[in-house]
Formats: structure tokens, C-alpha cells, sequence
């Protein structure tokens, strides 16, 4: 655990700014970094990403979603640092916004003709096999009616 206050890591950590050369400065904030860094360290491997993990959904259980909470700004630097390594080692695989579409229909037994927010069953058709894109307004009626961000279908 850290023997100091957290006020005095911040006040470390800005002198070395100040004095990047004084061994002293160095060595107190490697003091403070060793255990800051078990929380604080871009996953390099999956057990230290599940580590990350693990802590981010504790503090999602503590923090929910009080902005004012102490808390709130470790937790989404956590959230930075999760979606930097499933960036880098879980790319999303290329889907098209037809693809996502087929999908959703899929899922919800829907059939071109349950659709007319897109147009008649032949244009549905069309950009369910890949033959049309689909257009912004469609997009916009998708995400309303599927309630999921517009971005998937792009």
C-alpha cells in the first residue's frame, strides 16, 4: 500500500518536472509508481488485462455512473486503458451495415416486408444481398427502431 497521501504522489510527480535529474525526486516517485502502477499500467498481456477488467467492473458496481464519485475518473481511465489493449489483440471483425441489418432481422424473425421504414420489399431485398447501400434516413429509422447506435449500420 502507499505509506504517503495521494496529495503528496501528485506533488512528487510534478517536481520531476521540475527537477527531472535530483535522484531523490526519482526515487520517491518510483516508491509511489510501484504501487500505483498495479492499477495504473497499460495491459500488456491477457492476465494483466483481466486484472484491469476485474477492477473496472468493481468499480462499476461502487461508482455506476456518479460522475462526481472520487472514483469516477480512475475508472475511466481504466476504461481507456481495457479498450486500448481489446483494440490491439480483439479487433472487430469487418461487418457491413447490410450484415448487421440481416442480423438483426434474423433475430427478431422479421421479413423484408416487416421493414417499410427502409422502402417496399424490393429495395429491403436489395440491401440485404449487398445490391444497396443503405442511405442516412434508413440508417437513422434502424437505430431508432432496433435501439442501437447508427454507427453499427456504417
Amino acid at each position: 500500500m502507499i505509506a504517503q497521501p495521494v496529495d503528496h504522489f501528485a506533488d512528487v510527480f510534478f517536481e520531476v518536472t521540475k527537477k527531472p535529474s535530483n535522484p531523490k525526486v526519482i526515487s520517491t516517485l518510483s516508491h509511489f509508481w510501484s504501487d500505483v502502477s498495479r492499477v495504473l499500467s497499460v495491459p500488456h498481456s491477457e492476465k494483466e488485462y483481466q486484472r484491469t477488467l476485474t477492477l473496472f467492473e468493481k468499480l462499476i458496481d461502487i461508482v455506476g455512473d456518479n460522475k462526481t464519485h472520487p472514483l469516477s475518473s480512475l475508472m475511466e481511465t481504466l476504461c481507456l486503458l481495457i479498450e486500448s489493449y481489446e483494440t490491439r489483440h480483439y479487433p472487430k471483425p469487418e461487418v457491413s451495415g447490410n450484415d448487421v441489418l440481416q442480423f438483426l432481422m434474423e433475430q427478431n424473425a422479421l421479413t423484408p416486408s416487416d421493414l417499410p421504414e427502409i422502402g417496399n420489399i424490393d429495395e429491403v431485398s436489395e440491401i440485404i444481398n449487398g445490391q444497396r447501400e443503405l442511405k442516412a434516413r434508413q440508417i437513422r429509422e434502424l437505430s431508432e427502431r432496433f435501439q442501437v447506435s447508427p454507427d453499427v449500420f456504417l
